[in-house]
């Protein structure tokens, strides 16, 4: 189902995870009552699924963080940078507010992370489903396009950082001390393991793909580097994300190609049983009124941040205004991202059943409106520019 819907939505020009999603979502208790899921799913198989659906969504992050290129990063300079704190900031601070308003009806036992955790939800952004949208607009190699990745970049791993610290705090089940090895983790990730991979994969000849046995070194590491942040304390997503950040980039470009073709082949069967896990979740039956208006207050939020934030970063650098709004309405994408972030936030207790329903619909509703948007924004032409020429775009006042 997740597959089929996902073709589905591609021939709408909407980018195939949220057919997946949706799939997700119609199996779990959402449709009949729940009598599908019921039968297609028994309680005693559950387990086994989140299991599956656990080794998929670790195996994702390691190709989200192998995807993140710290040259496109670094060469995009200031516009990027303020694009990324406005990205950024003004969600976060918008989405704040919006925890204070939905705590009366959705308690929680921490109210300090909650809030947090409110506030980054509504700031990510879904840098693999930005990645294909620039693709299949062909915005890759344009200015925006250039501008749009390294921003999502930063705004990504903000917010996994961020993320590690509200799990941190909350989530160690009363061993918080083991939170103290992420430190000397991070630094043997990058002191010992980082040369390691680069002295492993990268030869003077560099290969073009990645043989059986580099491939399952790879594999081993990403799994063993979730299992290492799960143990202490932490989620296993963020060691599949720190595996593929230490990656090599420099002169293994078609290599880390391979790996990540190889990698979403895995994914593409592995993740839909991930999709079904996150509707087993989801329940928009007995929404009712309270969660409309809870639902329209998050979308209100989270657009508005995202968009108006992003905007402002950019033309406080002077992009042009066109492409300013084109870069917002990329960043308003949330996508698949989205969804593992508030996995965690489920997992953790810090989000009831109902006010999970609704930010999965906003995550599901935010990636739509990115390709309807960027049309209207960039209208009969795409203002697209080189790499190399952003300057181009750096019109000030001149009008859209």
């Amino acid at each position: 189902m997740a597959r089929g819907l996902g073709y589905l939505a591609t021939r709408i020009n909407q980018p195939p995870v949220i057919g997946e999603i949706l799939g997700g979502v119609l199996l779990g208790p959402t449709l009949l009552d729940g009598a599908l899921s019921e039968a297609l799913f028994p309680d005693e198989v559950r387990p086994m699924l989140a299991g599956v659906a656990n080794l998929g969504v670790a195996l994702f992050m390691f190709t989200v963080g192998l995807e993140i290129e710290g040259s496109t990063m670094r060469g995009n300079g200031r516009v990027a940078v303020a694009a990324a704190v406005g990205s950024t900031a003004v969600p976060f601070l918008l989405g704040i507010g919006l925890a204070f308003a939905l705590l009366p009806r959705h308690d929680s036992a921490n109210h300090g992370a909650f809030v947090v955790f409110i506030g980054l939800a509504v700031s990510v952004t879904a840098f693999p489903v930005l990645a294909r949208i620039l693709t299949d607009r062909g915005l890759s190699r344009t200015a925006v396009g250039g501008i749009a990745l390294a921003t999502a970049a930063f705004v990504d791993v903000a917010a996994w950082a961020t993320l590690a610290g509200v799990n941190a705090s909350v989530g160690a089940d009363g061993r918080h001390w083991l939170v103290l090895f992420t430190l000397p983790y991070l630094a043997c990730m990058l002191l010992v393991v980082r040369p390691l991979m680069r002295r492993f994969l990268v030869s003077s000849n560099t290969a073009a793909h990645a043989g059986p046995l580099k491939f399952a070194v790879v594999l081993i590491g990403a799994l063993l580097s979730a299992a290492a942040t799960e143990a202490m304390g932490m989620h296993h997503i963020f060691g599949g994300f720190l595996f593929g950040l230490v990656i090599p980039r420099e002169g293994a470009q078609a290599l880390r190609a391979d790996i990540h073709d190889r990698t979403s082949h895995l994914t593409a069967i592995l993740l839909p049983m991930y999709f079904v896990v996150a509707g087993f979740q989801v329940d928009l039956g007995g929404i009712g009124l309270s969660g409309l208006l809870d639902l329209s207050l998050i979308l209100v939020v989270a657009v508005i941040g995202k968009f108006g934030g992003t905007y402002l970063g950019a033309r406080s650098q002077k992009l042009h205004p066109r492409s300013a709004a084109s870069l917002a309405a990329l960043m308003n994408t949330r996508g698949l991202t989205e969804l593992v972030i508030l996995g965690v936030g489920l997992k953790l207790g810090l989000l009831d059943g109902q006010l999970y329903s609704l930010m999965v619909v906003m995550a599901m509703v935010t990636t739509v409106m990115t390709g309807p948007l960027l049309t209207r924004i960039q209208g009969a032409r795409l203002h697209a520019a080189p790499d190399d020429s952003i300057a181009r775009d750096h019109v000030g006042a001149a009008s859209p």
